[in-house]
């Protein structure tokens, strides 16, 4: 009875929504680690095992953010951007002698502005997503590059000890506190995601927005939730950028609207929509961070790190397409 009872829970863990994807990629981070470990012990290492963590919290952050998006059959190219405008917001205001701690609101404020229009700009005025959130990318650029008259900002100085420890450097139980952020920002995220009716509208409408509409869901208010949180998740990106340099620069998260799709789709988040959770974006960004940092020990250019990444990516999705896609022929009598 017991072994049928643990057959039973291990059928149903399997069967949960896009586990079987989290299953498998955890498998290839396990055989990644190992490889690399081997290949220099140095790698495995807690000195580096702390640092790569640090280094793949960021990217958990904006793979959630990403991660809402896909799911809504949609995508964030601005996520990147707003990472760099929140980055270079942050750290003006306080050159400029604000208080930390409200520049921080408001720079998750301003933000939080680009993920409405975004979601605006998809959901009521019907933009295809690739080309509002590329428009709001380039807005966003635009922003991060004015601030501060077209110059990355001066040190944010010592009055600003408090909010760089808080996002970098400061310590609880042994963990940095950029690894509690991003621990306590997935809790919440996914709670949202799996336990409430915002979460199952989400699915709803990356699954099938005309059902989702028959059925009462608010496509609008649903989509641009799920920007409001990709932008969110940016901006605490951006400020946690400003803190570990502890200086704004205009190029802060270049590339990052890469890496936040890196995270999510190989992490099993589906870019058709409907498909995905973010324990797979958990160990999506694991696997970047494990591969950057296992490339770089072992004497790799960056240039065939960006390369192996893209790859598995583009692979990625392509897996995603041939399986969501394919559906079996009936034979002809």
């Amino acid at each position: 009875m017991k072994s049928n009872s643990k057959q039973s829970v291990f059928k149903k863990l399997i069967s949960a929504r896009g586990m079987g994807q989290v299953l498998t990629v955890t498998v290839g981070l396990i055989i990644l680690s190992i490889v690399f470990g081997i290949l220099n012990p140095t790698f495995a290492s807690s000195k580096n095992v702390g640092n790569l963590l640090r280094q793949i919290a960021p990217i958990i952050l904006i793979g959630i953010g990403q991660s809402y998006v896909l799911i809504t059959g949609n995508i964030d190219l601005s996520i990147g951007s707003v990472v760099g405008m929140s980055c270079m917001i942050s750290a003006t205001l306080m050159t400029k002698g604000m208080n930390p701690w409200v520049a921080v609101l408001v720079t998750i404020f301003c933000c939080l502005a680009v993920g409405l229009i975004n979601g605006e700009l998809v959901a009521k005025c019907k933009l295809p997503p690739f080309i509002a959130t590329l428009g709001t990318m380039t807005i966003a650029r635009g922003i991060a590059q004015i601030v501060n008259n077209n110059y990355n900002t001066d040190s944010i100085g010592d009055a600003a000890k408090g909010f760089r420890n808080f996002f970098y450097y400061g310590k609880v139980l042994g963990l940095y506190n950029t690894i509690w952020i991003a621990i306590i920002l997935w809790i919440i995220f996914n709670f949202l995601l799996s336990k409430t009716r915002t979460g199952r509208h989400v699915y709803a409408i990356g699954s099938n927005i005309d059902a989702a509409q028959l059925s009462g869901v608010n496509v609008v208010a649903t989509t641009v939730k799920a920007y409001l949180v990709s932008a969110f998740c940016a901006s605490i990106v951006g400020l946690i950028i400003c803190a570990t340099t502890g200086m704004g620069t205009m190029d802060a998260g270049n590339m990052y609207e890469m890496y936040a799709v890196a995270a999510s789709v190989i992490g099993g988040v589906s870019t058709l929509g409907g498909q995905g959770i973010l324990l797979g974006t958990v160990i999506g960004a694991a696997i970047w961070g494990v591969l950057q940092n296992g490339l770089q020990f072992a004497g790799a250019p960056v240039a065939i790190r960006n390369i192996v990444i893209g790859i598995i990516v583009v692979v990625s999705v392509l897996l995603d397409v041939v399986v969501r896609s394919g559906k079996p022929r009936k034979k002809k009598v």
